[in-house]
């Protein structure tokens, strides 16, 4: 069963992105890129070039030990929403455990195929959107995603690995629970992520017409999905900052569920509303 919705958009949200960076850099912003935030803590004295004593009590530091004074934090970090919560003393939930989706894409002499949007009904167990039909503004078309543990928190590819990234997830009790309780639905996740047939028999539920010689591997995406202690994923904003001097000025947003692209406005004046009440600005 899918839903007709006849007015469903779609936009090349990279372009959306960098939109949102110029209107932040015109309005007097600066964007650090290569900045792997590795320590926030509270300024012991001020920094020499001050003139006005504490105005920017808070620093954050780099893995380069590079630093910047300021006077409260927003983090929005994603896949790495718990860890940058852990350094400036948070607590460690929810989790952020990383799921992979790949996608399939229709071969171009096939793209007439899907003429808008097609979204399955969602499992309501789970926050993943299932298999759905998506044209995009160059003309291709990709099908998916799938949902499956990813051994890197920024595991595009199907054997990027890291250690401590695996470890942190396997050794997490909250994961084991949610497997436990859904070992079924996980070995099918897997299965179709192995076998491209799987994928398209999904497929085939929608448009029967489709093969395996109609698609071909596509990219890839994570998922940041917040998990807590028992098992249970997380599908409402979460928001954090903590306690002590520092906690005061810090606001983290650990989890921002989908769709936060779509909902990116919205989801900005919630946060700028949280702000203001926070610091009291």
């Amino acid at each position: 069963m899918a839903l007709d919705s006849p007015y469903t958009g779609i936009v090349d949200y990279k372009q959306v992105a960098q939109s949102y960076a110029e209107d932040f850099r015109e309005a007097g912003g600066t964007i650090l890129t290569d900045f792997e935030v590795t320590n926030m803590e509270m300024a012991r004295e001020s920094p020499s070039e001050s003139e006005d004593g504490l105005k920017y009590p808070v620093i954050v530091r780099n893995s380069k030990g590079e630093e910047i004074y300021c006077r409260h934090i927003v983090t929005c970090a994603g896949l790495y929403s718990d860890r940058l919560s852990e350094i400036s003393g948070c607590s460690p939930e929810p989790r952020i455990v990383p799921f992979r989706g790949d996608y399939l894409v229709l071969k171009p002499e096939k793209c007439y195929m899907v003429k808008g949007n097609i979204y399955p009904v969602p499992n309501p167990r789970f926050p993943f959107l299932g298999f759905h039909f998506t044209p995009r503004m160059d003309g291709s078309v990709w099908l998916g995603p799938n949902a499956v543990l990813a051994f890197k928190r920024e595991g595009y590819k199907l054997f990027d690995f890291s250690t401590g990234d695996f470890l942190d997830a396997v050794t997490y009790s909250g994961l084991w629970k949610l497997v436990l309780r859904n070992l079924s639905y996980g070995a099918n996740e897997m299965y179709r992520a192995c076998f491209l047939s799987a994928q398209v028999k999904q497929l085939q539920k929608f448009i029967p017409e489709v093969t395996v010689n109609d698609v071909r591997r596509g990219p890839s995406g994570v998922r940041a999905q917040a998990l807590d202690s028992n098992g249970n994923l997380v599908d409402d904003f979460v928001f954090d900052g903590g306690s002590g001097d520092i906690g005061s000025r810090i606001l983290h947003v650990r989890n921002a569920p989908s769709p936060a692209a779509t909902s990116s406005l919205a989801i900005a004046k919630m946060i700028a509303d949280e702000v203001e009440q926070r610091f009291e600005l």
